[in-house]
């Protein structure tokens, strides 16, 4: 991360964004709790609700995002049946890249944490391309402060 200090993504107040997700009996497993590629799932919603805007495109034509880094910590078990809430915010934004910090909560209880790296690439290239302006923009109206105060939602960027 960026910060000089690690964020504690387990803090439901850094998130200006959330998610939920009702779990599913097919998610469980043997031991009867909820199985640990869920929460793979879990991160997904959170990511993809936090970056898709109803009639904003996020990248310009000819470019994709990709994952290049997930890291997921296991807090704590889940049972069926529930919901999740999702916490996602940015906590880094490079050249041609980001950072998101995501939280994975039943009630105010933060039962996994992850890290994810997401670039953007050239379609034609398959290459790292710069975040365009907009984009970098609209990251940053998200983006957890060093203090630690919530994103705003990046729906409204303030540039």
């Amino acid at each position: 991360m960026a910060n000089a200090e690690k964020t504690d993504l387990r803090d439901p107040s850094l998130y200006g964004h959330w998610a939920r997700e009702t779990l599913r009996y097919c998610d469980t497993d043997q031991q009867g709790h909820i199985n640990n590629i869920a929460f793979a799932v879990f991160c997904e919603t959170g990511r993809v609700q936090f970056l898709l805007q109803p009639g904003q495109p996020l990248t310009p034509d000819g470019t994709f995002i990709v994952i290049a880094r997930l890291v997921l910590d296991f807090l704590g078990e889940i049972s069926w049946p529930g919901e999740v809430r999702i916490g996602t915010a940015v906590t880094a934004i490079g050249r041609s890249s980001f950072h998101l910090g995501q939280g994975v909560f039943i009630e105010d209880r933060c039962v996994a944490a992850a890290e994810s790296v997401l670039v953007l690439a050239d379609q034609a290239t398959r290459r790292s391309t710069p975040l365009p302006a907009d984009l970098r923009c609209r990251l940053e109206a998200g983006m957890i402060s060093v203090r630690g105060a919530a994103p705003s939602a990046i729906a409204a960027p303030p540039c």
